[in-house]
């Protein structure tokens, strides 16, 4: 394993991490759940990322159990708030209300007293950005949080973010987009300015759920258990990257896959870490060989020429838009 610092902060994690997003309490049950958080810890990882909101709470609960008895000091524990956890109008969003009894129970379900980066899951478009800076500046001086963080917002939330926090006396130091080969809008504008303002990425979906491992092949039937298999194991056509140019341009990735002796998951997770701006690409497993796997990406450097030769062929199914960072500003 290689260990980065996160932005430029003084915090080191692991450059692949852990998460716990459609696993831990949907797909697999507690007893699969440790057993991958322990062959995580035997590879090296110390990150593990969570929100709230995951499995309506119950992934939080689950990797709070399975890190029970991990030297709290040796892990770097993440977590979110935004998302609904309740019925309520004031379960979701990032109202100090919401937002100082999120860490509260967040806190209560991992079985700690702190976290090591508190994130504010999306930008919230109906709450005043100084009520929610000010929210998570008291968290850190609290102690419940060292460091505070934001995920899938624009370039223009994270400079305001950014500039909000230094005047509360708080570091904003990190992002959490989505970033894969297939999908790039962060780099245009978000990385420039994160370098910019010291901030790193914490990428989430390198593999473009599943999609870059070459399971998915066009006119084939998805495999058993996979995410995107319908009913009738034909595959679902309902992604964006389940389309038929797609899926035929990975398969073409796999020689290149061969020549650096990774496997396909592998090789896009290599990938990602290639950005400089990158602190650490974000990994699930409903199994333990999967980490396995996975951590084969950690040191790997693909030279430029390789770096081409992947351009080539991904070509115009490349997504590099800016425009399409996660936000929800245009949503009801």
């Amino acid at each position: 394993m290689e260990y980065r610092k996160l932005g430029t902060s003084g915090l080191y994690i692991s450059e692949i991490a852990y998460g716990n997003w459609v696993t831990h309490g949907e797909q697999i049950d507690q007893a699969a759940a440790t057993v991958c958080v322990k062959q995580a810890l035997e590879l090296g990882i110390t990150t593990f990322d969570t929100a709230d909101a995951y499995a309506g709470t119950r992934a939080e609960e689950a990797l709070g159990v399975a890190l029970k008895g991990t030297r709290r000091e040796s892990v770097e524990i993440f977590t979110k708030a935004y998302f609904p956890t309740g019925d309520g109008r004031n379960d979701r969003g990032l109202s100090r209300k919401h937002v100082m009894e999120s860490i509260n129970s967040s806190l209560r379900r991992l079985q700690t007293d702190y976290v090591d980066l508190y994130q504010a899951h999306r930008y919230d478009y109906e709450t005043p950005l100084e009520e929610t800076m000010q929210a998570f500046a008291d968290i850190v001086r609290a102690g419940k949080a060292h460091y505070i963080g934001v995920s899938e917002w624009t370039a223009d939330e994270i400079r305001s973010g950014v500039a909000l926090a230094k005047d509360l006396g708080v570091r904003l130091i990190s992002n959490q987009p989505q970033y894969s080969m297939l999908w790039r809008v962060i780099e245009p504008e978000i990385v420039p300015l994160s370098e910019e303002l010291g901030i790193g990425q914490i990428c989430w979906s390198p593999l473009a759920q599943g999609v870059l491992t070459g399971k998915y092949t066009p006119g084939a039937v998805a495999p058993e258990g996979s995410r995107f298999r319908g009913d009738n194991g034909e595959l679902k056509n309902d992604h964006r990257f389940l389309n038929e140019d797609i899926l035929t341009r990975v398969q073409k990735l796999k020689p290149l896959a061969e020549e650096t002796g990774l496997s396909m998951a592998a090789f896009a997770v290599a990938w990602v870490l290639q950005n400089p701006n990158v602190s650490a690409a974000i990994v699930g497993a409903s199994r333990p060989e999967q980490l396995v796997d996975n951590v084969r990406a950690a040191g790997v450097k693909l030279d430029q020429e390789m770096l081409l030769r992947i351009d080539d062929i991904l070509g115009p199914v490349i997504e590099r838009d800016p425009g399409k960072v996660e936000s929800f500003k245009d949503r009801p």
